[in-house]
C-alpha cells in the first residue's frame, strides 16, 4: 500500500511469526493459514465500532448540511475508497457528489501503481482546494500505514478548511491519526505476507467503509427494512431486484410494480410512494 517512516515500528509492516515457514506449505495448507490470519480482522475491528459510529454521525452530519463525504487515500487504500464511493449511487439511489474517493496520482492509478505520489503532501492539499472543501464536509483520510504523506496534506488541509476529519489505518499512533478529529484503527497484526497490506488491512479498511456508507445511508432513510428502497433499476439484474422489492414491500403483484416502475423512471422509491397513494385513495 504505502511506505513511510520507520516501517521496522509498524505492525503492518513485521514478519509474521506464524506465517515464516509458508513456501514449504501444499496449496491446501496455505490457503488454510490464509484463511485463519483473515479471520482475525473482524475481531480487530469490534473494538473500533464507537469510532466507527462518532464517523457516521459525522456522515450523517455532513450530507444532511448539503455536505459531502470524500475519501483520500493512496495504494490499495485510495481504490478501495474510490471503490466504495463508486457503489453509492447504484446502492442507495443517491447523486454520485454525496460520496467521492480520490486516490494519489489520479485515476491513472486505480490500474497502474503511480510511484511516489503518496509522497507528496502538497498534492494532497491541493486537491482538498480543487474540490471546494468546506464546513460542510467531511474528509476521511484511508492509510494502511497513517503515512502517507499525500493524505496527511489532504486531511490536514481540509481541516484548515473547517472540514470535519476522520482516517481509517492500521497502526496505532500514527501521524494522520494524530491529525484528525477521529481515528478508526483496526490493528489486524502482521500479514501473511509481511508488508502486504492489500490483504489483512485492506480487508479491514473495505469491511469499515462498508459500515460508514451502509450505515450512513440507513440513517439517511436511503436503505428501509433491509432493501434498496432507493434504488435506481439501471440494468436488467436491477430491475428485476426492484420488482421484488416493490412487491414485497408495497404487496403488489409483479405487474403491478413493473407498471409503478416503468412510470417512476425506474427509481424504487418513487415507485413505491405511487403504490402506497394508490392503495391510500
Amino acid at each position: 500500500m504505502e511506505m513511510g517512516c520507520q516501517t521496522d515500528m509498524m505492525t503492518t509492516e513485521q514478519k509474521n511469526p506464524r506465517t515464516g515457514a509458508i513456501a514449504l506449505n501444499d496449496t491446501p495448507a496455505l490457503l488454510q493459514l490464509m484463511n485463519e490470519e483473515d479471520r482475525l480482522v473482524p475481531l480487530a475491528i469490534e473494538p473500533e465500532l464507537p469510532r466507527i459510529a462518532a464517523v457516521v454521525d459525522l456522515a450523517v452530519q455532513a450530507l444532511e448540511n448539503q455536505g459531502r463525504i470524500l475519501y483520500v487515500g493512496a495504494g490499495t487504500s485510495g481504490r478501495l475508497g474510490v471503490l466504495d464511493a463508486s457503489e453509492c449511487p447504484p446502492t442507495f439511489g443517491v447523486p454520485p457528489t454525496f460520496v467521492q474517493g480520490f486516490i494519489a496520482g489520479g485515476d491513472i492509478a486505480l490500474r497502474n501503481a503511480v510511484e511516489g505520489a503518496e509522497d507528496d503532501p502538497e498534492a494532497g492539499a491541493a486537491l482538498m482546494d480543487a474540490q471546494g472543501v468546506g464546513p460542510h464536509d467531511l474528509v476521511i483520510g484511508i492509510s494502511a500505514s497513517g503515512s502517507a504523506r499525500y493524505v496527511i496534506g489532504a486531511v490536514t488541509r481540509a481541516k484548515a478548511l473547517g472540514a470535519a476529519t476522520a482516517a481509517i489505518v492500521n497502526n496505532a499512533g500514527t501521524r494522520l491519526g494524530a491529525c484528525v478529529d477521529v481515528c478508526i484503527a483496526p490493528i489486524v497484526g502482521p500479514e501473511v505476507i509481511a508488508g502486504s497490506t492489500r490483504m489483512k488491512a485492506g480487508t479491514a479498511q473495505k469491511l469499515v467503509l462498508n459500515m460508514i456508507s451502509t450505515a450512513t445511508m440507513v440513517r439517511l432513510g436511503y436503505a428501509k427494512g433491509g432493501v434498496m428502497t432507493s434504488l435506481a433499476a439501471t440494468n436488467e439484474k436491477l430491475r428485476g431486484r426492484a420488482v421484488r422489492i416493490l412487491c414485497e414491500t408495497a404487496g403488489v403483484e409483479a405487474a403491478e410494480a413493473e407498471a409503478a416502475l416503468l412510470a417512476s423512471d425506474m427509481r424504487v422509491d418513487r415507485a413505491l410512494a405511487q403504490l402506497q397513494a394508490q392503495r391510500k385513495v
